[in-house]
């Protein structure tokens, strides 16, 4: 009876393996890119239960539709707001004068609602310790509220200025909100520390993508992160990039240290930027904020520059971020430069390099010599052949500093600053935030931040690179095929 009994298990294992086998062909493929949909059909017909329940979990980026319907309330919202500003202050609403960025600041707008605003002042900062004393001392002279909202956050001996700040506010009767990971910052030492020392000192902030793993409605991918970078004060300053509230080591045990950068922006922009962050806090409080992002908290022109926020993430019905960086490439007629730390595209953002290569554009990209993240570092190295091959500039900034800034330059014309990596992770699954610059002095001054890494770094020869071990292409394949799996 018991040899019966097991045989029927192990039959029944086996039809529902197949069954799943076949079942998941017609439901992987659906509305995902082929290379994501190869893998995780791959991964199903090895173990098909395990497979399937994996894609069950992590196979759909979109945040739960609760969510999505709080992000189109505020996009109703802000069109409303617009609409209003449009008619009391139109001279604030300019396009770019070169055709090719009047259709990328169209596209824009029309992916995330906010056009290009005129009138801003932008300064850039490169040094770790300054763009933390900035933002210190911006909260030390709010009034009304401070919004803050990062991916990461701890407390530590470089960051406790930032607290000491925010506690001096809330008790000049300041408002501090602030919006934090739910997960990143869990990482690091002292995170219920952290907590404590945010209520002692009356700071109301929430955790964003909270987890949720019952089925329904609510299910959220565990692995859906909140990735921006942003301060806003008073809605007249902003600040924004690539760093983190956390020493620039991000409390690791080896040589590694972070190099960042970060901008300050006053203008209209600041409107852009505390819009951004009513969105996120309306998702996760239900609070609309409508009275410090309405029009009478229109920011004054500061300087002459012509900006654009793009919000981008699964809260969104498209991949906002991919859409724009496929369209720059393709509209750059003298060069792309991009320095990111993490480089793991989708094949439209590799066609779209290659294009531009053919077309006689010269294409740079900077990495980091160092590796931080095992999977991602390798994965992204997997791509270098065919870019070498095609024609692409690679740099590799020296260890042991780790390049985090991420800062694209389009021709002599544009530039996009922000939070947002061009890989899979940015681009489907991480809410990020990216700042369009229409402004040749602003792309100059970045221009020059470039060549400073480039003069830190090692140029790449495809004779070099193909002649790399056999057992390191294997992992990089490796890598490759895991990056698919979104």
């Amino acid at each position: 009876m018991l040899d019966t009994t097991w045989q029927i298990t192990i039959f029944a294992y086996i039809v529902a393996g197949w069954f799943l086998r076949v079942i998941m062909l017609f439901i992987v493929p659906r509305d995902k890119q082929p290379a994501s949909a190869t893998a995780w059909l791959l991964l199903i017909m090895i173990e098909p239960v395990i497979g399937s329940i994996l894609f069950a979990m992590f196979g759909h980026p979109q945040l739960p539709k609760p969510r999505q319907k709080a992000q189109q309330k505020v996009d109703r919202l802000t069109k409303q707001e617009l609409d209003r500003i449009k008619t009391e202050t139109p001279n604030i609403f300019v396009q770019p004068k070169n055709p090719e960025l009047k259709e990328i600041e169209k596209l824009t707008t029309e992916l995330a609602g906010l056009p290009a605003m005129a009138g801003n002042s932008i300064r850039v900062f490169t040094d770790y310790q300054e763009m933390l004393d900035v933002q210190v001392e911006a909260i030390s002279r709010a009034k009304e509220y401070v919004h803050i909202e990062f991916f990461i956050m701890a407390l530590d001996d470089s960051t406790e200025p930032i607290f000491k700040a925010m506690r001096e506010a809330v008790n000049r009767g300041v408002k501090v909100r602030l919006l934090i990971d739910r997960f990143a910052p869990t990482r690091y030492p002292g995170y219920r520390k952290m907590k404590k020392r945010l209520n002692e000192i009356g700071v109301e902030w929430h955790n964003m993508l909270s987890y949720n793993l019952m089925p329904g409605k609510n299910f959220t991918r565990p692995d859906l992160r909140n990735h921006r970078k942003l301060i806003v004060v008073d809605g007249r300053v902003a600040y924004s990039g690539s760093p983190n509230i956390i020493q620039s080591n991000y409390h690791r045990k080896d040589e590694l240290i972070y190099e960042e950068m970060l901008l300050e922006l006053k203008g209209p922009i600041v409107w852009q930027c505390n819009n951004v962050f009513r969105s996120d806090w309306y998702a996760e409080t239900k609070e609309p904020l409508l009275e410090v992002v309405e029009d009478a908290d229109m920011p004054e022109k500061s300087g002459d520059v012509l900006a654009q926020l793009l919000p981008s993430g699964p809260s969104h019905p498209t991949s906002n971020n991919l859409m724009l960086y496929t369209a720059l490439f393709y509209a750059a007629k003298k060069r792309i430069s991009i320095v990111v730390p993490y480089f793991v595209p989708d094949e439209s953002v590799v066609r779209a390099i290659k294009a531009a290569v053919k077309r006689g554009v010269e294409v740079t990209i900077i990495n980091s010599e160092i590796i931080d993240k095992l999977l991602t570092g390798h994965a992204q190295r997997s791509y270098y052949s065919v870019l070498l091959d095609a024609g692409v500039s690679i740099y590799m900034y020296k260890y042991p500093v780790f390049l985090h800034n991420k800062q694209v330059l389009i021709d002599n014309d544009v530039a996009v600053v922000g939070s947002s990596n061009l890989d899979i992770r940015s681009f489907e699954l991480d809410l990020e935030l990216s700042i369009l610059l229409y402004d040749s002095k602003i792309v100059r001054q970045l221009d020059a931040i470039e060549d400073s890494y480039k003069r830190k770094s090692k140029k790449l020869t495809a004779k070099a690179w193909h002649e790399r071990p056999l057992s390191t292409r294997l992992i990089e394949r490796l890598a490759r095929l895991t990056s698919s799996l979104q």
